[in-house]
């Protein structure tokens, strides 16, 4: 059974995440402070976690920056009443996997944190990619580029993963919302944007072969540099 956390300060909103994803089989453990909140998601043990934006105590943002500071690597799903681009952009970029602007249908609640759940929980295929002088260890999830580690955000890597196992081919921004996010469907979000940006600034690095590239009209790809 798989247990979430949920940092959400508002009662009535708690209330519903929580019978929502107890109906659906999960164990759920609510916290109304974001102080409470930090400790519980830094203590581990959670599958998930469920955060609110803006939490009386300690920030929504601060949490999941401390979080991903002490590598605790699980997926976060953001939601607030802050809905406008720049806030899900800040969001994502401190290290969110998904952001969810209030109010918010359960049902999408529950599919969208069962997708970030299942991305986890498949099992590599292979123990390590590699292109160019690029490597992903599948097991320890860490990426190198010759000799540097490079340190990825759990959003990120499957990103990274998906695109190296499909290394010289145009990915649509469809394939990839459907293969990462689980949406069949560009929803018009710029969540690749912020994510392939984030990534790139990671994998190439001033002076390196770009392997990331935007293939303009189409996609984007991932090429062994020449």
């Amino acid at each position: 059974m798989p247990k979430i956390l949920a940092i959400e300060d508002d009662a009535t909103t708690g209330k519903e995440i929580v019978a929502e994803l107890e109906g659906h089989g999960f164990a759920v453990e609510w916290v109304a402070d974001g102080r409470e909140g930090m400790a519980r998601a830094l203590s581990g043990g959670f599958d998930a976690v469920i955060l609110d934006r803006l939490l009386p105590g300690t920030d929504g943002l601060a949490i999941v920056t401390a979080m991903r500071g002490a590598e605790i690597d699980v997926p976060v799903l953001m939601i607030s009443a802050l809905s406008d681009v720049d806030e899900r952009i800040r969001g994502l970029r401190a290290g969110g996997d998904d952001y969810m602007a209030k109010p918010f249908a359960s049902e999408e609640m529950t599919a969208r944190l069962e997708v970030l759940l299942r991305q986890r929980a498949d099992a590599p295929r292979q123990l390590s990619l590699s292109v160019a002088d690029l490597d992903l260890d599948l097991i320890t999830r860490t990426a190198r580029r010759g000799t540097e580690e490079i340190r990825l955000m759990p959003t990120e890597f499957k990103l990274l993963e998906y695109m190296m196992r499909n290394s010289g081919q145009v990915l649509t921004r469809t394939m990839i919302f459907e293969a990462i996010w689980g949406y069949h469907f560009d929803p018009g979000t710029n969540l690749i944007d912020v994510h392939l940006g984030r990534l790139r600034r990671k994998i190439d690095r001033p002076g390196q072969k770009q392997l990331i590239q935007t293939v303009r009209g189409s996609g984007y790809a991932l090429n062994a540099a020449e």
